[in-house]
């Protein structure tokens, strides 16, 4: 046998695996269209208008189908009603997180979004509480909103009526609130690091709605050997990674642990309570 006639054979031989792989695992997910090998249903979806394809395909196979973008396996709950048997009714059984190589690869498995399992538990544990103790849902939290909406207008304001495109001074405003929360102060709209943080933040959102980074999620091993977005997705978190550690570091000197001022200060207290029964449980082991 031929050196190519090798080759096609071992090729043959893993596209009938992967079919084989495919159909089996199938027989255990909801319906929905046969997908193809490698691709998946790709080619049966709208990249520039998914809401619109995942529209069509709920008439044809229910309001929970499943979609292969790539390899992998999604099951799409779509409408309200299997929104909220799943979330709502059966919240506990779908909090989980579906592992998302390009993230697992920046944050580390770490987090509150991209997190999963016990250390996402603990993190949204500790989030609620935090926020809790600043208002959410309360007076505090609401007057915030209230300054942040003053400046918003204000600076509405000073386009004197003339045609403006208000998405980016929207887009600042839910921005400071967060930042008001996180930092203790809100930025102007003109402030050189506010627009930094803002035109990162733009970006990464922008370049994780491109099909590249399916692409990436779907074939992991070659993120680090070619070129692409998912780079400049990369340094920009490594760049809002350096922003808010110079910004814990800052809050660490001036740590008052009587007197948190903001979810830093609350992150940075509960860290030293962790350390500390650490420190005492490993001590106790030692004297027994």
């Amino acid at each position: 046998m031929t050196l190519g006639g090798l080759l096609g054979l071992v090729l043959s031989c893993l596209f009938l695996l992967s079919l084989w792989r495919q159909s089996s695992e199938r027989r255990k997910l909801p319906p929905g269209p046969t997908p193809l090998p490698i691709i998946g249903n790709i080619l049966q979806v709208d990249l520039k208008d998914i809401s619109k394809s995942l529209k069509n395909l709920s008439k044809v196979y229910g309001p929970v189908f499943t979609l292969y973008l790539g390899r992998k396996p999604a099951v799409v709950l779509y409408g309200y009603e299997a929104v909220k048997e799943a979330f709502i009714d059966h919240g506990e059984e779908f909090s989980g997180r579906g592992s998302i190589p390009v993230f697992d690869k920046i944050n580390k498995g770490l987090g509150i979004v991209f997190s999963n399992g016990k250390n996402w538990k603990a993190m949204r544990r500790f989030s609620l509480m935090a926020l809790r103790n600043f208002g959410m849902g309360k007076r505090s939290i609401e007057d915030r909103v209230q300054e942040e909406a003053r400046c918003l207008v204000e600076e509405l304001r000073k386009t004197n009526g003339s045609p403006c495109d208000p998405t980016f001074i929207l887009g600042c405003a839910p921005c400071n609130v967060i930042c008001s929360i996180v930092f203790q102060n809100r930025f102007d709209y003109k402030d050189k690091d506010f627009l930094t943080l803002m035109n990162n933040l733009n970006k990464n959102v922008e370049i994780l709605s491109t099909p590249w980074i399916q692409i990436c999620n779907n074939f992991p091993a070659i993120i680090d050997y070619l070129p692409g977005r998912h780079r400049e997705l990369l340094e920009n978190f490594t760049f809002l990674k350096h922003y808010f550690l110079a910004k814990m570091i800052k809050h660490q000197e001036s740590l008052d642990i009587n007197n948190p001022r903001d979810f830093i200060d609350c992150f940075l207290i509960k860290m030293e309570q962790q350390v500390t029964c650490l420190l005492l449980g490993r001590r106790q082991q030692v004297q027994h």
